[in-house]
């Protein structure tokens, strides 16, 4: 499937999250009551450091999520589908809150200045993360490839030491593309597609950058 229609899936996959959001009821907040004492203790600690670091902390935060869902999307692509859909139904219902306690131009004030650019960088990172581990796990599941997997395990006991190291670390699913990538060909499909979805992922990198530095320096303007 070309990446153009991974860009719907996951518009799609975080369009749920934030239905979901709206939907949920407000008491639900009662749950997280501590989780969002603790948010406001970490947003003073964060208002006390110097704006640039702040930059630098939003950015990494912001650049480990989608790394992290790219890194383990041949897991059944799972991690960037809860992403999504956990995302969504956070920004939204939180957003939901603010709005019944503030207004609506506060929300807009405080999300689209910096969300202009970080939106835009979540759907290209997790779109390409999903489309990368999509391949990963057709090449597993055809029946070509399980032979493929089946004869490399055979030849080389090598192999199958450092798949069951990794199985400790990443599990069997991810324990098995690993082997598979092993064989040449495989290797070779899957290299073709990494490489076409890394661009898009720096693509998201670059623009989590501005994304930080308006969300430190102009968001809290707007909100005073």
């Amino acid at each position: 499937m070309s990446y153009k229609r991974w860009i719907f899936v996951t518009i799609f996959l975080f369009g749920i999250g934030l239905v979901s959001g709206l939907s949920t009821p407000t008491s639900f907040a009662d749950l997280f009551s501590e989780d969002i004492d603790t948010l406001g203790e970490l947003a003073g600690f964060l208002a006390s450091l110097p704006l640039a670091l702040v930059v630098v902390i939003i950015f990494i935060k912001n650049a480990s999520v989608l790394l992290l869902s790219f890194a383990l999307s041949p897991i059944l692509c799972l991690v960037p589908v809860l992403t999504l859909v956990v995302n969504g139904w956070l920004i939204s219902f939180v957003l939901a809150e603010v709005a019944q306690e503030k207004s609506l131009g506060f929300v807009l004030a405080g999300v689209l200045p910096h969300g202009i650019f970080e939106l835009p960088a979540f759907i290209i990172g997790e779109a390409a993360a999903l489309s990368f581990g999509a391949m990963a796990v057709i090449l597993v599941l055809k029946k070509k490839s399980r032979t493929v997997l089946w004869s490399t395990v055979m030849r080389d006991v090598g192999h199958i030491l450092l798949a069951l190291a990794l199985f400790l670390v990443v599990g069997i699913f991810h324990t098995i593309i690993i082997v598979a990538l092993l064989e040449e060909e495989t290797r070779g499909l899957l290299m073709t597609n990494l490489k076409r979805n890394l661009r898009y992922l720096i693509v998201a990198l670059a623009l989590l950058l501005p994304a930080a530095i308006i969300e430190t320096y102009v968001t809290p303007l707007l909100l005073t």
